[in-house]
């Protein structure tokens, strides 16, 4: 299965009697970034759950190119790669076990080969044999990453990726999600940081209280254009 668009069409979801999401309707193309910025608790990472079929909108629909996600949601689930707040990681396995694990799961051809490139492009070659229980915040979210990739998806779903990163790593970040884009890769990527993504996005949105508003082109840095718009909708 493979797909050209994302499209969130009047998503609302609802958690008892508070709405995260009131009718968002979002749509993301192939070989684009879209950044998706705002406070936490605004529905950015509800949006990129629905994304990754995890979670059902209480209304609106997701579709994947023609395929809605209740379709087939595990055909679906094998060309997305999610990065969530909670990393998936399992503490008690090793950097390259984890992959591994992952990489079975899949059912991926080569496995041995992607584990080593991923392992080489977290820059944790020489750590692949240690528990992840003792890793940095950083290594783990480097780790998080190549997991969430490894399966090379076709939509890529990314909440706070540089949480925890160096300068280093957020340089390499910036430079695995240009290749992603150039791969022709659906990319979207939820963040607070406007200065780390501006380098690299193609279009932005901002999420306020569950409703989603377009950051227009304009004179300023996103940042700014980013506070003048949630100063005009209080």
């Amino acid at each position: 299965m493979d797909f050209t668009s994302l499209a969130f069409i009047d998503v609302t979801r609802i958690y008892g009697r508070r709405r995260a999401l009131n009718r968002v309707s979002l749509r993301c193309e192939a070989g684009e970034i879209v950044a998706v910025l705002g406070p936490n608790g605004s529905g950015k990472s509800t949006l990129l759950s629905i994304g990754a079929t995890l979670l059902a909108p209480s209304s609106g629909e997701v579709r994947y190119g023609d395929t809605t996600g209740p379709a087939d949601r595990v055909a679906l689930r094998g060309r997305i790669g999610f990065l969530a707040h909670d990393l998936y990681l399992y503490p008690e396995l090793s950097a390259a076990e984890n992959l591994d694990f992952f990489g079975r799961m899949y059912q991926l051809a080569n496995v041995e080969q992607r584990i080593a490139g991923a392992l080489e492009r977290a820059e944790l070659t020489d750590r692949s044999s240690e528990m992840v229980a003792g890793f940095s915040r950083g290594m783990r979210q480097r780790l998080a990453l190549e997991r969430a990739l490894l399966h090379e998806p076709r939509l890529v779903l990314l909440d706070e990726p540089f949480t925890g990163l160096d300068d280093r790593a957020t340089i390499a970040l910036q430079a695995r999600l240009a290749d992603l884009r150039a791969a022709g890769c659906i990319v979207l990527v939820t963040t607070h940081d406007a200065e780390t993504i501006e380098q690299i996005v193609d279009r932005a949105v901002m999420m306020q209280s569950g409703r989603l508003i377009p950051v227009e082109d304009g004179s300023g840095s996103l940042r700014e254009r980013c506070r003048k718009l949630s100063a005009l909708r209080v």
